[in-house]
């Protein structure tokens, strides 16, 4: 297993770049190898999205890529450069190209004067590699760039437009079954996190779990391939979300957690005290009637705590602030520039405050618009260092 080549080469402008790696030597079972991007000269929150995965290699099969996709700033930078590597190779061994470059060729002579943020089309575009992972479908990037343009030069209409078309990436159907869903099943498989905050007073606050890195991977595997609306899009993301589920709780951290010694109902009782207790007592015992019985698999228990309605519910404004970090400034809440959940602290209480309305809390308004988020693409301040990143 290996890439084609040590070097690739992409224009920034393009929006992905197409990774091949290979197999040789003898084909007749099943290769599976890991791939994973990190930075080099380029960075994962300006000049490229972060992408983790697997390849499964059939019988018979010698060649697969994966896409990294590239954003397009105004930054003069020159060529800079993504590190590739492969890793944990199931099935065969790891060749001499295990790792590769990937150099993405800048398309600006000098720093641009505008942000091409403030495009539509780049706008919205974003939004596709930033929440949904993958490159816009034209009927999408379409639509949502009407949106927008249709108030002309009414920059009162433009401002909202581009508030609601923003927030519309996170309550779509493809975000809520694959970025949110992945925000809840790490909340029922290992409860909170506990964070420190300084808002009304230095205190400990229950915060989601997960981290970006593995959020990013988690999310990328369960939406590979799907485009809701597309012909069969939905029995696509039910074969992701069995696949996905069964290897998370095969994973070293989950068995320990949850031992295969432990009963039916330990099992199911663990899961349902992470989540907050989503689950009634005829539910509750029906997974363990099910878990018990065969009926279900542990994978199938996981899925069926995380996909509760009431669960759904009561983590909706924490996902949603959450997801204004990983989404918007690719970072997690305590990351520089914050050292600790004020910011996330400060935003949750507003969005409760207001009932999870976003546009009254002026949420989203405040993170496009903040100087972290706008410095992704376009100078001002120190690009390493950017100043008023926190939204409040």
């Amino acid at each position: 297993m290996q890439f084609s080549t040590g070097n690739y080469s992409v224009s920034e402008s393009v929006g992905q770049a197409m990774i091949t790696v290979t197999r040789s030597g003898p084909t007749n079972g099943t290769t599976v190898v890991h791939y994973a991007t990190s930075d080099g000269t380029a960075t994962q929150r300006s000049d490229y999205e972060e992408k983790a995965g697997e390849l499964r290699f059939a019988p018979g099969e010698t060649e697969k890529q994966f896409g990294v996709l590239i954003n397009d700033d105004a930054y003069a930078e020159g060529t800079e450069t993504v590190n590739l590597t492969l890793s944990k190779v199931r099935g065969g061994s790891l060749g001499s190209l295990g790792k590769a470059t990937l150099s993405i060729t800048d398309n600006d002579s000098a720093d641009g004067s505008a942000n091409p943020i403030d495009d539509p089309a780049t706008f919205v575009g974003q939004h596709y590699h930033d929440f949904l992972n993958r490159q816009s479908d034209s009927g999408g990037q379409n639509f949502w760039t009407r949106e927008i343009t249709s108030c002309g030069n009414d920059q009162q209409c433009i401002e909202v437009k581009r508030i609601n078309v923003s927030a519309a990436f996170y309550l779509s159907i493809e975000f809520q079954q694959t970025g949110y869903l992945v925000e809840r099943m790490y909340k029922v498989a290992y409860g909170d996190a506990t964070g420190t905050s300084t808002l009304n007073g230095s205190h400990q606050l229950a915060v989601p779990i997960v981290r970006l890195d593995e959020f990013l991977s988690d999310t990328q595997e369960i939406g590979d391939g799907v485009v809701v609306l597309q012909d069969g899009w939905q029995q696509k993301l039910e074969a992701n979300k069995q696949a996905f589920a069964a290897e998370f709780v095969a994973r070293d951290r989950f068995t320990a957690a949850f031992p295969s010694a432990l009963s039916a109902a330990d099992f199911v009782d663990k899961l349902n005290n992470n989540a907050g207790n989503p689950l009634s007592q005829s539910e509750r015992d029906q997974l363990v009637n099910d878990l018990s019985s065969g009926a279900k698999t542990r994978a199938d228990v996981l899925r069926a705590v995380a996909e509760d309605p009431v669960l759904n519910q009561a983590e909706f404004n924490r996902a949603f602030v959450l997801m204004q970090y990983f989404g918007y400034l690719r970072r997690n809440p305590n990351d520089p520039q914050d050292s600790d959940y004020t910011g996330y602290d400060f935003w949750l209480t507003k969005l409760n405050q207001f009932n999870g309305n976003y546009i009254n809390a002026e949420m989203v308004k405040a993170f496009i618009s903040s100087i972290e988020y706008r410095e992704r693409f376009q100078g001002g301040a120190s690009r390493g260092n950017p100043q008023g990143a926190n939204p409040p």
